[in-house]
């Protein structure tokens, strides 16, 4: 997945049932390398380098932290259990010039992987964005993270079709699937997930 690296509002934090996302802090560099130093993580995660050193976490939280971009845009740590909590991972949104709409992008450190925090940080992403008026959400994958697929489906996108995107990793382009999100359909989402369930159902 493709996180995008935008500036943030460093006041701003997203608490869902069990994550905290908020800004990351330098005292955090530590533990972002310590998960995004991994090439199973840096693949699907364009513009992330590998290796991942401590500096390259240094450079990355100066550069979200500096002046807030024009909104929406943002970036996340992602943290267990609130904001003292583990780093497991990032996430965020940024403008879609393309669409005039965001685009989010996740990614969860290999340990955390297989428990539904990158689901659980999509939706919170989503509703964030929607929230600041966007029209639509969009969000890429590669076409071999049938992981991130599966968030993005359990979300409500929907599939818009293939194109290429650049890997740092890899140093050249990747084919990606792209994904859809419009107000109209979060909407009924979101009102579907709180109607009640007949008794008989």
């Amino acid at each position: 997945m493709l996180a995008p690296e935008e500036s943030i509002d460093e006041g701003e934090c997203l608490f869902t049932a069990r994550l905290c996302l908020m800004a990351p802090r330098p005292a955090d560099a530590e533990a972002i390398a310590s998960l995004a130093d991994n090439p199973k993580v840096a693949l699907n995660v364009g513009a992330m380098p590998h290796p991942y050193a401590r500096a390259d976490a240094i450079e990355w939280i100066e550069r979200v932290t500096a002046a807030p971009a024009p909104c929406p845009s943002r970036a996340y740590l992602l943290r267990l259990g609130g904001p003292d909590g583990p780093v497991i991972g990032g996430a965020g949104y940024g403008s879609d010039a393309a669409t005039g709409g965001v685009e989010i992008g996740y990614w969860i450190g290999e340990p955390f992987w297989g428990n539904g925090y990158a689901t659980e940080a999509a939706q919170a992403l989503v509703d964030c964005a929607f929230s600041h008026g966007v029209a639509e959400v969009g969000a890429c994958c590669r076409i071999t993270n049938e992981a991130s697929r599966r968030v993005l489906v359990k979300c409500g996108f929907q599939w818009e079709g293939s194109g290429m995107r650049h890997s740092r990793t890899l140093g050249g382009m990747v084919p990606i699937d792209r994904y859809r999100l419009d107000r109209k359909a979060w909407e009924a989402l979101k009102a579907w997930s709180t109607s009640p369930v007949p008794a008989h159902a």
